[in-house]
C-alpha cells in the first residue's frame, strides 16, 4: 500500500535529499518550499505523513504545525531540524495543546526516512483491514 507524504522545507537541496531518499520505495512524496504552500497542499491532498522544517521564513514550523494539526490531527508529522532548542518554547505550547508530533534533528539520513516512512505505511496497512 502506497503512502503519501509531504516534505515542508525552504531549502531545495533538503526537500530533494527526501525525494533521492524515497523514490524507490513506491512511495507518492509531495514538496513544499513554504509553511503556507505545504498548508494549501494538505488542504488538497490526504497526506499519510509529514515531513516538516521549524526554521523558515514567512510560517516558521511550529505556526505550520498548528495549522496542518487543525486540518488532519491523525497524520504522523515528524519535525526536522537542526534549530530545536530555538524552538523550545513554542513547541512545549504546542505540545500542551495536545498537538502531536516527533522530532528528527538534522542532518538525516536516508535510512531513517524510509524507515519511518516504512513504519507509517504497515501502520496504515494494519488499520485499513
Amino acid at each position: 500500500m502506497s503512502i503519501r507524504i509531504l516534505v515542508i522545507d525552504d531549502e531545495e537541496v533538503i526537500r530533494k535529499s527526501f525525494i533521492l531518499a524515497l523514490e524507490d520505495t513506491g512511495y507518492q512524496v509531495e514538496t513544499a518550499a513554504s509553511g503556507e504552500k505545504g498548508i494549501e497542499k494538505a488542504r488538497k491532498t490526504p497526506f499519510d505523513l509529514i515531513f516538516l522544517d521549524l526554521k523558515m521564513p514567512g510560517l516558521n514550523g511550529v505556526e505550520t504545525l498548528r495549522q496542518l494539526w487543525k486540518l488532519r490531527p491523525t497524520v504522523p508529522i515528524y519535525i526536522v531540524t537542526a534549530y530545536y532548542e530555538d524552538f523550545l518554547d513554542q513547541l512545549q505550547s504546542a505540545a500542551e495543546d495536545a498537538i502531536s508530533f516527533q522530532i528528527i534533528r538534522k542532518p538525516v539520513g536516508g535510512d531513517e526516512i524510509r524507515s519511518i516512512a516504512k513504519v507509517v505505511s504497515e501502520h496504515k496497512l494494519q488499520f485499513s483491514r
